[in-house]
């Protein structure tokens, strides 16, 4: 009989989380005391702008862009602000296909495209967002070529086009922090420039938030400035939040790593292109079960002609692209779990002499064994804090995106709207989906916008939040936000805590999370811009690690993208339901289950 241990939190790190804690400091540096801070710029350098419109889209990639525009055609003054370039910032640039479902020459119909992803996703998809990107994909990728996106394998000048003959204000390399809310709803945004010392504050009827997804600013793939910036301002104002327990699996390459990002849709020298409806099963993360089983190294399959053996050295792994996930041979998977799910009809991949149906045997075949350029080596971990595209983000109450706060929308990865659920089934899904979600809510925002007046935020209100902006410049002792940051990173991108998970672990893990929270964000500290940008990056990334672990100890299945080694199987009598977190009236994270069939209901 095991008996339980009532131990504290700070018991619990010395204890259960001793091992982790060391795997997660030995290799950083030894500065972990506060340091002083000698800041080159002071509140008193700072010039404290204000500006005001109907409609303030906060991003500048898909979603940002047809925003804006929807909502400048809608007859409602428009601006866009983001953090870094449009077109150029986020993962919009690396992005190469845009899914286009064509009627006349799918070879499935719309209801058909809709099944087969539900089926896949195994249930976590929207079929209401599902369907809203098969009916519109087609007009918005022709609007796209209209604009010369498919001309260039970069995106600037396509997106500068539509937003110059409107001349819709854009106000670039400005890091949004706060959402302003008056009365019971969004008012508009605060935040800082990047490159001069000012504070602005944006009045606006309704907000639109585009700004993307985020991760952990892992190696090998530009998910680096995303940090989930829209998504935590959300919820300190209440707004719900979902989808934190799942995984994205994009590989990516020691080889080549700054060109090679998007192995699932191409390399960034490519220009981009249309896909038309072909449903996968991509997960990205089945192989980190074989990994964590037998360790390193891992051969996924004889060599081919100018390829290596593709080998994973411990950590995470991530398979190459383009694939059918097959229902693996009996023998090379647990009793149900992660490598078991896609044991439905239809799931067995594609037919040939390397593939009889199971998973570990497609990297045999020719057209497989890796992207071009990359000696069919990959790596896996390398989106590591993101998740699958559309399935984390802000709770949508509607189909343009409306959240549960009044004013505000959001769109593309910053919307939790479960295009296709835990897992990646179009390819070309997301950069489309992105597009037609802009759409949306650009509409309705601009339509809302029509019958609301301007709310001033209070003058005690503002003066707040320029404290909370500017406050790591004015702490005098502290911590870097790059050493914590590395701290995070230490705890949070382990395979056997973000991928091959176990309560225990997780718990350890959460144990040193929430000491980062409250003792080390208070403590961030930040001596010019980038730094300040830095410090609001990191606390960002540390609540997000909070609301993944939570989430995943929540979730006590394996399903799609989120594999629980002491709960390999998939439970359908209690986990039909997404996992949806919100800040309680203490300030803690609240957490609840929407179960799969009320989604429907709001089309």
């Amino acid at each position: 009989m095991t008996e339980k241990l009532n131990l504290s939190r700070r018991q619990f790190i010395g204890v259960a989380g001793g091992i982790l804690g060391a795997s997660a400091l030995a290799s950083l540096p030894s500065n972990a005391e506060p340091t002083v801070n000698k800041p080159k710029i002071t509140n008193k350098d700072f010039n404290i702008e204000h500006r005001e419109t109907d409609v303030l889209v906060i991003g500048g990639g898909f979603a940002g862009l047809f925003a804006a525009v929807k909502a400048h055609d809608a007859g409602a003054s428009t601006m866009i602000v983001a953090k870094g370039s449009l077109g150029r910032s986020g993962l919009t640039p690396f992005a190469k296909g845009v899914f286009k479902f064509d009627p006349k020459t799918s070879k499935m119909s719309v209801e058909q495209f809709v099944a087969k992803v539900t089926e896949s996703a195994i249930n976590t998809n929207n079929p209401v967002f599902t369907r809203q990107l098969a009916e519109h994909s087609y007009s918005h990728a022709e609007q796209l070529k209209k604009w010369g996106f498919f001309d260039s394998a970069l995106c600037r000048n396509s997106f500068l086009k539509p937003i110059e003959e409107r001349n819709i204000p854009l106000v670039e390399r400005v890091m949004i922090t706060h959402l302003l809310k008056q009365q019971g709803r969004v008012v508009g945004a605060s935040g800082f420039s990047l490159n001069t010392n000012k504070v602005i504050h944006f009045k606006a009827k309704t907000v639109v938030l585009c700004t993307g997804s985020g991760g952990f600013k892992p190696n090998g793939f530009p998910v680096c400035d995303l940090t989930h910036d829209g998504s935590i301002m959300a919820y300190k104002i209440g707004a719900k939040i979902t989808g934190k327990e799942w995984n994205d699996g994009h590989p990516g390459s020691a080889k080549n790593s700054g060109s090679s990002y998007d192995n699932w849709h191409g390399q960034i020298e490519e220009k981009p292109s249309t896909t038309s409806a072909e449903i996968h099963h991509d997960l990205g993360v089945e192989l980190n079960y074989k990994a964590y089983i037998s360790g390193g190294p891992i051969s996924m399959g004889p060599p081919q002609p100018g390829n290596k053996i593709s080998e994973v050295v411990g950590g995470p792994y991530t398979p190459p692209a383009f694939r059918h996930v097959g229902m693996p041979p009996q023998q090379q998977q647990p009793e149900g779990g992660l490598l078991s799910i896609f044991s439905s009809k239809g799931h067995a991949g594609p037919p040939g002499p390397q593939n009889k149906g199971g998973l570990l045997s497609i990297f045999g075949s020719k057209d497989r064994s890796g992207p071009p350029g990359m000696g069919g080596e990959s790596v896996g971990g390398s989106s590591a804090g993101m998740a699958i595209h559309k399935s984390e983000g802000l709770v949508p109450i509607d189909e343009n995106g409306l959240t549960t706060i009044p004013g505000l929308y959001a769109a593309g990865d910053a919307l939790g709207s479960y295009m296709s659920g835990g897992i990646y089934t179009q390819i070309g899904g997301s950069s489309a989906s992105s597009c037609i979600q802009g759409t949306f809510s650009g509409e309705a925002a601009a339509k809302a916008s029509k019958s609301l007046s301007i709310i001033k935020a209070s003058d005690k209100q503002l003066a707040q939040v320029e404290k909370e902006i500017l406050a790591p410049l004015n702490r005098k002792t502290g911590y870097s936000p790059a050493w914590v940051t590395q701290v995070l990173q230490g705890i949070m991108i382990p395979n056997f805590i973000l991928y091959i998970k176990k309560e225990r672990l997780m718990q350890a893990a959460l144990a040193y999370v929430e000491e980062l929270k409250e003792h080390h964000v208070p403590m961030l500290m930040a001596d010019d811009l980038h730094k300040l940008r830095l410090a609001h990056e990191t606390e960002n990334m540390i609540i997000t690690a909070e609301m993944k672990l939570k989430a995943s100890i929540m979730r006590t299945e394996s399903r799609c993208s989120h594999y629980r080694i002491d709960y390999p199987e998939t439970d359908s009598k209690n986990w039909e339901a997404w996992i949806n977190i919100h800040k309680g009236e203490d300030g803690e994270m609240v957490f609840e289950k929407q179960p799969f069939d009320i989604w429907p209901k709001f089309s």
